[in-house]
């Protein structure tokens, strides 16, 4: 009866999760998720909650329950280099190690990739780290698509004609992206709940742009939960 590492804690996951345990070897179940799905921890013999980029400890859980091998759900993680780390451990993985992960988490190796072994189907591209040359470079495409590199949660992608119509427009889309690159912006916002009942207020949270690419795109915000008591709202 094998141990079953599961790293992820999404729809995916719980989907891998039910066929793991349908399995006629009968496998036991163990769940290292950021977030809690009950759905996982259901069928979870034990769980552990934890960042993605803790690769100790992740790799600590495994040790600890005599994991036989992993089965890794989210880019994040395989972004990370939870493989190499599980590997060093003598547990096997499901998932690429960092380095060949980088052909899902960052689209600008892969188009270099493709356009180094002249793989057809490779679309005209560049990479731009900031705005020197940028603006001859649209003017070159009849349709344009920009991307962030590394991992925006699957909301990075924005294409001509639906998330803009002009190059003007591309250019300030560039232009927000880059800066969302190298720097962090930072807000607070609280939000409270008024009803029959006492005031009910949930925890603040930081408003962070540029900062996360597993939870936001880059025009848009991740919302990150600061645990600390509040003992006034005032509006």
């Amino acid at each position: 009866m094998p141990n079953v590492l599961l790293v992820g804690n999404g729809a995916r996951e719980h989907a891998l999760a039910e066929a793991i345990v349908r399995s006629k070897y009968q496998p036991r179940l163990f769940a290292f998720m950021k977030a809690k799905n009950p759905g996982i921890a259901s069928l979870s013999a034990a769980i552990e909650l934890g960042s993605y980029s803790d690769l100790a400890a992740i790799a600590a859980f495994a040790k600890n329950n005599k994991i036989d091998f992993a089965v890794i759900g989210p880019e994040e993680p395989l972004n990370n280099g939870v493989v190499d780390a599980l590997e060093q451990i003598g547990v096997p993985a499901v998932g690429p190690n960092k380095s060949l992960a980088r052909l899902e988490t960052s689209k600008a190796f892969t188009r270099n990739l493709v356009d180094k072994y002249q793989i057809p189907g490779n679309p005209l591209f560049k990479i731009f780290t900031d705005l020197n040359g940028l603006e001859a470079f649209l003017d070159k495409l009849e349709g344009i698509v920009l991307k962030p590199d590394g991992l925006t949660g699957g909301k990075g992608v924005l294409v001509q004609g639906d998330h803009f119509e002009t190059r003007q427009e591309a250019l300030q889309w560039c232009t927000q992206i880059l800066k969302d690159r190298n720097s962090t912006e930072r807000n607070f916002h609280c939000s409270a709940c008024a009803t029959a009942k006492p005031l009910s207020a949930p925890p603040w949270f930081r408003i962070i742009r540029g900062a996360s690419t597993e939870t936001a795109a880059p025009t848009r915000a991740a919302w990150d939960p600061i645990p600390c008591p509040i003992t006034l709202c005032l509006f």
